[in-house]
């Protein structure tokens, strides 16, 4: 049995983390390209339409983009699907041949599990091994160890399996039962419920934040010998939860990269940068780009390392929660590029709450297929549509919050300068023939977005405090429901805190989402852009392009471009084709949800994730193996 702490030793090394917990600076660096987010090897774009034409015409072009895109999304996922194994032996051959060991004892019984319950992804787990890969470096004692000892950083909880049944601890607070210990650990719990029988007794370390936990330098990992040597080297000082002014997520993911990267090469200051160079290269997150791009995906793994200038515009880099300076296994919903959290899914797409369930019905606490606000697709708005609060970062240090992801989208949808927007929309609607025309950001905003913040939060910490926070964003002061979305064709789901806990009701609803985050999930793998979603770049600036493709040109842009259209009827100057394929995205995000975002799919993950955490905490490894 390993039931805790185990020894002083332990205890000490406990102590040591919390110490190192606390170091903190600020550092960046600079980049000479002035792209915004260009790493097209992570995220590949759609040809630049104005180079396309040059040399044929200087306002049309044949062929847009996104219907490629839909078709090619189709196609991938199709194939991924009519792939997976079918057999046991089938699912034993392709593990070893993707992960070169045999998988993990129980494969047998996990196969069953999966099968009993129709799941379809039964081979697409890379994720898993990724997770757990740097953990192999570990001894099974060593690991044991630092899973146990885990319990006592702040906000993680401990999910005990022993004799076969689970239970959660908080034990820093000496609580064993459930109202002592997070949402996210009685979660988890839920998860295991259906073949905790199964399992030997261990500890699960369960990250009670939305943030991600695991920043482990660079050089700690590359020599891990050194580790302890250094933890010991600063047994003194007192452990604060929060970063409470002492450092910020920045520094302590800044020294995660190379040494030789961007990122470890520059000073700069903790306060908000003043200089032009790098007021420049934020003000083009909310500059009116000439390009018509599209995202390929979401930018989970964009590398800040390379490009460590992009940082000011997440929140995460400014969270106040200390990030875990050494390679503990926790268990958390998702993590951001550089972190070595291990990703489970979300206790709220798992769980059935009023704020993150489709079709509960908190009355009768009841889940319905169709939920009860639910709107027929025809009488959906066509504009775009996200409300939330004002927050996205813990504002440690001050004064970032204007570049924050939320604060740049609503502050994008607020604009309501003349400046022009490049749009391209099809000419005459339903024609294969696409012209560019420029048209007023206000008139587009206006005809386009229904975007809005609902609660006001940290509006101190804000740049130019709380008028000019009121000043450049929209707020809607009445509110909105889970269910108030569904009144809309375009969703929009970005990042908040951490990641985003709506984007499975979004998904089951009959809207189309569109989605941006720099945060990666446990069904990255099982899910399909441009099939089940719309993927967002982080500047959001093809929001315009894709309405104007899968609604047609607002009026604006007709006038703007003196369209022929304006000599039709209103109800002729949309886009058939486009709303279409907008309704197929909806419906097939719908269907994913509902064949491979259930609950028993993410207890399916787990389960699978389970055995292989059960591997690396035998003292016999090698005996944990499953053959035929």
């Amino acid at each position: 049995m390993h039931d805790g702490p185990g020894s002083k030793r332990g205890f000490l090394y406990v102590a040591a983390v919390l110490v190192i917990f606390m170091q903190a600076g600020f550092w960046s660096a600079r980049r000479k390209t002035q792209d915004v987010f260009p790493d097209t090897s992570l995220v590949p774009k759609a040809p630049n339409f104005l180079s396309l034409i040059q040399g044929q015409s200087k306002t049309t072009i044949k062929e847009h983009p996104i219907p490629k895109l839909m078709a090619e999304a189709e196609i991938q996922f199709r194939e991924r699907i009519s792939r997976q194994s079918k057999t046991l032996a089938q699912a034993v051959a392709e593990y070893k041949k993707r992960f070169k060991r045999d998988p993990p004892r129980g494969f047998d019984d996990w196969w069953k599990f999966v099968q009993d319950n129709g799941v379809l992804m039964v081979d697409e787990y890379n994720a898993i091994t990724e997770d757990l890969e740097p953990f192999w470096s570990l001894t099974p004692g060593e690991f044991r160890e630092r899973a146990s000892l885990a319990g006592h950083l702040p906000s993680i909880d401990l999910v005990k399996v022993r004799g076969g049944e689970g239970k959660a601890v908080n034990i820093k607070d000496g609580l064993d039962n459930p109202d002592g210990v997070s949402a996210r650990a009685k979660g988890f719990l839920l998860m295991i419920e259906k073949f905790q029988d199964k399992l030997p007794d261990m500890d699960f370390a369960i990250n009670a934040m939305a943030e991600g936990r695991i920043l482990v330098p660079w050089e700690h990992r590359q020599y891990p010998n050194l580790t302890e040597g250094a933890l010991a080297a600063q047994l003194s000082g007192q452990y604060s939860p929060d970063w409470r002014g002492e450092g910020n997520v920045w520094e302590a993911f800044r020294r995660t990269c190379e040494p030789g990267s961007p990122a470890r090469h520059l000073f700069s200051s903790t306060r908000a940068s003043t200089s032009t160079s790098t007021q420049a290269r934020l003000s083009q997150l909310d500059a009116h780009s000439d390009e018509v791009t599209f995202a390929r995906n979401v930018q989970g793994n964009f590398s800040y390392c390379r490009n460590p200038w992009a940082h000011y515009s997440q929140g995460h880099f400014f969270s106040d929660w200390r990030t875990i300076p050494v390679l503990f296994p926790i268990f958390s919903p998702a993590k951001a590029s550089g972190y070595l959290d291990i990703r489970v899914p979300s206790h709220y797409y798992h769980g059935q709450t009023r704020r993150y369930t489709y079709g509960w019905d908190p009355v009768n606490l009841e889940l319905h297929p169709v939920d009860h606000m639910e709107t027929p697709w025809e009488l959906k708005s066509d504009k775009v549509f996200w409300r939330g609060a004002s927050t996205g970062g813990g504002s440690s240090p001050p004064g970032f919050a204007g570049q924050y992801q939320r604060h740049r989208l609503v502050r994008m949808a607020s604009d309501q300068s003349a400046i022009n927007r490049t749009i391209l929309f099809a000419d005459p609607p339903g024609s294969p023939t696409y012209a560019f025309t420029e048209v007023a950001t206000a008139a587009l905003n206006k005809e386009v977005m229904d975007v809005a913040f609902v609660k006001l939060v940290d509006a101190f910490n804000f740049p130019g405090g709380f008028e000019a926070l009121l000043r450049d964003h929209r707020f809607d002061e009445g509110g909105v429901n889970l269910g108030d979305h569904w009144k809309h064709k375009y969703l929009v789901d970005v990042d908040g805190m951490g990641y985003s806990g709506r984007f499975f009701s979004f998904l089951e609803s009959d809207s189309a989402v569109l989605k941006a985050t720099v945060y990666r999930e446990f069904f990255e793998e099982w899910i399909q852009p441009w099939l089940h979603y719309i993927p967002l770049s982080p500047t959001y600036h093809e929001i315009y392009n894709i309405h104007a493709f899968f609604s047609g040109g607002t009026e604006s842009t007709l006038h703007a471009a003196n369209s022929t259209a304006l000599s039709l009827p209103p109800a002729q100057r949309k886009s058939v084709d486009g709303d279409r394929r907008l309704r197929r995205i909806a419906r097939a995000g719908k269907q994913w949800k509902r064949t491979l975002g259930r609950r028993v799919d993410m207890e399916a993950y787990v389960y699978r994730l389970c055995l292989e955490y059960a591997r690396l905490w035998s003292d016999d490894r090698d005996s944990m193996n499953f053959t035929l």
